[in-house]
């Protein structure tokens, strides 16, 4: 038999179609393989600190036996001992239970690429419809690629991730064979980014349900080193007749996917936030390189109630009123970032950038 709780989530890392401005290329790969890299972190984490507890108590059990067989020859109370003994065993016995929900724990870790080519076991195999072995292709290949079959595939690629029954999935795929390979796991992640990032979540959720099962159809085809097109059948007989381990791995495994999605994109909108603002600063920059926002908050009120009512007569008399190196200082910068234009139309320049650069903000 085939244990086929082995078969989780593999992700690629192809680059993806420039017409999704949204993503960030070059570094979805990094992402994704971070978040691999973080479960299996934590696993071995949790297998450590399990050996080194398991080790301390084989240990201890052994020189309290050797002590208890000493003490009894010797005709002392042993008691205390055997309290302590009863204890460490049952130590034991929770160390032992501990152990086998890791190694169930660890049965149900998703393979990737980084452990997937670790020996499981040994045995002589006949493989049928097995993939030809390609040239593997440089970045820009895989960008040109990964391009090329968005352009030419995405209606169809939308088509299928709007499906909502396995049967139907299964159909379509077997109908649109050229579908079932890593470039479409790789279309409809980022779909699932940008409909995050607009807020269509419950949208996300529905196509991400349709990635997580190509990205198992990709995943057994690599287990059982077979074509994936041959693979279609296969997963949407298992998932639909899966025992509870394995219907709960994949659900494990769909909720950890929405979740790096949402956070993903979290990350994005702030990213772009950021670089929004960055950029509308550097429009209002002054001739001297300074945010007429920022100098304006920093003003004293005196000052501030000047530029707010545009009133240049009070604002001179405001600057007689302050010591000159302070009045230097402020009226520097306000001339740096073009809250004071010396030159010209003074009030017409006062008006015009306070209007501009600090009503609207």
């Amino acid at each position: 038999m085939v244990d086929y709780s082995k078969w989780k989530n593999i992700e690629i890392s192809d680059d993806e179609d420039d017409t999704h401005p949204n993503v960030d290329t070059p570094s979805l790969f990094k992402w994704r393989h971070e978040a691999r890299l973080e479960k299996m972190k934590e696993m071995e984490q949790e297998k450590s600190l399990f050996l080194k507890a398991k080790n301390e108590n084989t240990a201890k059990l052994k020189e309290l036996k050797s002590k208890y067989e000493r003490v009894m020859k010797e005709g002392i109370d042993v008691t205390d001992l055997k309290k302590q003994l009863s204890e460490l065993e049952s130590k034991k016995i929770e160390l032992e239970d501990h152990e086998e929900r890791m190694k169930k724990k660890e049965k149900l870790m998703p393979w990737n690429v980084d452990t997937i080519s670790q020996p499981g076991f040994s045995k002589t195999v006949v493989n049928v419809d097995q993939p030809k072995k390609v040239k593997e292709l440089t970045e820009e290949e895989k960008e040109i690629k990964t391009r090329e079959f968005f352009k030419k595939h995405e209606k169809n690629l939308k088509a299928y991730g709007m499906l909502q029954k396995y049967d139907d999935s299964k159909r379509f795929l077997q109908e649109n064979p050229e579908l079932v390979c890593e470039e479409t796991a790789n279309y409809l992640v980022i779909w699932c980014i940008n409909l995050e990032m607009e807020e269509k979540t419950s949208l996300m959720e529905h196509v991400a349900h349709q990635c997580i099962c190509m990205q198992f159809i990709l995943e057994l085809s690599r287990h059982l080193n077979r074509d994936p097109r041959s693979c279609v059948s296969s997963f949407f007989s298992r998932i639909q007749i899966a025992d509870v381990e394995y219907r709960k791995g994949f659900e494990d495994e769909l909720v950890a996917f929405k979740d790096r999605i949402q956070r993903r994109a979290k990350e994005k909108i702030e990213v772009a936030i950021a670089e929004a603002e960055e950029e509308e600063k550097k429009k209002r920059l002054g001739p001297g390189g300074l945010d007429p926002v920022e100098v304006f908050e920093s003003l004293p009120e005196v000052l501030k109630d000047c530029f707010e009512k545009q009133n240049i007569e009070l604002l001179q008399q405001a600057i007689s009123t302050l010591p000159e190196e302070e009045a230097r200082y402020h009226m520097k910068r306000c001339v740096d970032s073009g809250l004071w234009v010396p030159d010209g139309n003074v009030a017409g320049n006062i008006a015009g950038n306070i209007a501009e650069n600090v009503a609207e903000n």
